[in-house]
């Protein structure tokens, strides 16, 4: 859908450009038609967002966004082979952090469940997978061919700081220091005592990693244990999700002075604990809404002050939308990328210096999935993923949040400025039946601005959508194709006039 405005520099004057790949002009540009024009001029706005650019928040830092995926999804994506990693996954990582160094977690419940071989050790019970120097020179090649480096998961709940530091020591020696930010011991141990998840079964039965009751306290002992037998590189921790935990940051902090970075979880919603009434259940309303944004990410504040008191940045792990069960409405829909933009930028507004996104084939929020045949291997892009691209896009490293207000709750509004002044505004329509006509005001900003649109047929859509009118659809090479289609927009009287088609995005540019 094309911007329409008004004429004659009263209130601006919309101008849509088609623009082929590569950002030069095709040749098919359109210009809207008078009953738009019309139609934009006697249209009182919905919504009106006020912009402060002078007014300035946190800032993005390099590599804030971040993947994160299992060890044993790892295999699947990149390939087993390390002289051919799948091209399209580190392009698809690189292109989430242009011009940086990404974040690449590897780990999740699979960290418990991995462990590196030792000659006369007998395989623990509760492990399923098994490392290699195979296995460890595709982790090391994906980080090199997509310019990232890793947070690596040690296995904790084995409680062997023998394993714990032979697996440490095989990472460094086939992967390479270089390419490693930290270890990350275990995974959220939170539920290493809680009986509905065990590490294994034995005879019919459940077997704990952990006794009942296994607790803040006795995890801190154990972690500076294990800590103990691996090489002497940063350590991140304490990879949990659960308040009670969180609440004992300070003292796990101090009893970890190898500690490089705090790693803690999020998913604000789950599916398999709870009923649809419940306003923990996803729905398309609830990912829509602040419920699974700034709502779930205030409570974050006390553990990034704590964090940052102690000289550490505080990383996201580990997140995604639902932490279990798979909702057939909202599973891989459109929702999930409205909703991974708004909160990407509800993270960094509370100061979060950086998310890893979790993914995993066949994950109720996969962002891809890939196929290899004979000629080369294909790509075949989630929804979700748009919106992680159009926030790399809205949020480039190095920029700032800067005061951003709707006057309406169904359009989620964020702004930021970067360090040569360039202003960028994301608008998202959060009602999935109803379009927004949107005034922007942008304090001391009268220059004409750029629009592009992150769409699709509905809220529920799992294909279709594009991106500045570009789609991974029609290729499966891992990049967008299609001209680029954007919009010109002039400030009028009341400002910058923007509509919003329901369940939709924008992107408003000011260089």
């Amino acid at each position: 859908m094309l911007l329409v405005a008004a004429a004659a520099g009263l209130v601006g004057v919309g101008v849509a450009i088609a623009l082929a790949a590569g950002g030069k002009p095709s040749g098919s540009a359109r210009r809207s038609s008078l009953a738009d024009r019309r139609e934009a001029i006697s249209a009182p706005p919905s919504a009106v967002v006020t912009i402060e650019p002078g007014v300035e928040g946190t800032r993005i830092a390099p590599g804030f966004l971040g993947l994160s995926i299992e060890y044993w999804a790892l295999e699947a994506y990149a390939g087993r082979h390390p002289a051919a990693i799948n091209p399209e996954l580190s392009r698809l990582i690189r292109d989430l952090v242009p011009a940086q160094t990404a974040v690449l977690r590897i780990g999740g419940v699979s960290t418990d469940q991995t462990w590196w071989p030792l000659p006369g050790v007998k395989r623990p019970p509760g492990v399923l997978y098994r490392l290699g120097a195979r296995r460890l020179m595709v982790m090391r090649k994906l980080a090199e061919e997509a310019d990232a480096r890793l947070i690596l998961g040690i296995s904790f709940e084995a409680d062997s700081r023998m394993l714990a530091g032979a697996e440490a020591r095989a990472m460094v020696t086939v992967i390479g220091r270089s390419r490693i930010d930290a270890f990350e011991l275990g995974n959220e141990p939170e539920l290493y005592g809680n009986p509905s998840f065990p590490w294994y079964m034995r005879d019919g039965h459940n077997v704990m990693g952990r006794p009942a009751g296994y607790g803040p306290t006795r995890f801190m002992s154990d972690f500076a244990t294990i800590a103990a037998g691996l090489p002497r590189l940063p350590l991140a921790g304490p990879a949990s999700g659960a308040a009670g935990w969180l609440g004992y940051l300070g003292p796990f902090i101090a009893a970890n002075p190898r500690l490089g970075m705090v790693t803690v979880h999020r998913y604000p919603f789950e599916a398999c604990a709870v009923q649809p009434p419940s306003p923990s259940y996803p729905t398309i309303a609830r990912l829509l809404s602040p419920l699974g944004t700034t709502d779930q990410t205030a409570g974050l504040l006390p553990y990034v002050a704590t964090a940052h008191a102690h000289g550490l940045p505080l990383r996201i792990g580990e997140m995604n939308a639902l932490g279990c069960g798979n909702p057939p409405e909202v599973s891989n829909s459109f929702a999930l990328a409205l909703w991974a933009i708004d909160a990407l930028f509800a993270y960094a507004q509370v100061g979060v210096d950086g998310v890893n996104v979790h993914t995993w084939p066949s994950a109720p929020y996969q962002l891809f999935t890939f196929q290899r045949t004979r000629t080369g291997w294909q790509a075949f892009v989630e929804p979700e993923y748009y919106g992680l691209l159009m926030f790399t896009q809205a949020a480039p490293a190095g920029s700032r949040l800067v005061s951003a207000a709707s006057s309406d709750p169904a359009v989620r509004t964020w702004a930021t400025r970067a360090a040569d002044g360039t202003i960028r505004i994301t608008l998202i329509n959060d009602d999935p039946a109803t379009a927004q006509r949107v005034t922007v005001k942008v304090n001391g900003a009268p220059s004409p601005a750029s629009l592009e649109r992150l769409l699709a047929p509905s809220a529920t859509a799992r294909d279709g959508v594009t991106l500045a009118g570009q789609t991974f659809d029609e290729t499966r090479n891992g990049e967008l194709a299609g001209p680029v289609v954007q919009s010109t927009v002039y400030s009028g009287s009341r400002g910058y006039p923007v509509s919003l088609p329901p369940a939709s995005a924008a992107l408003l540019t000011l260089r």
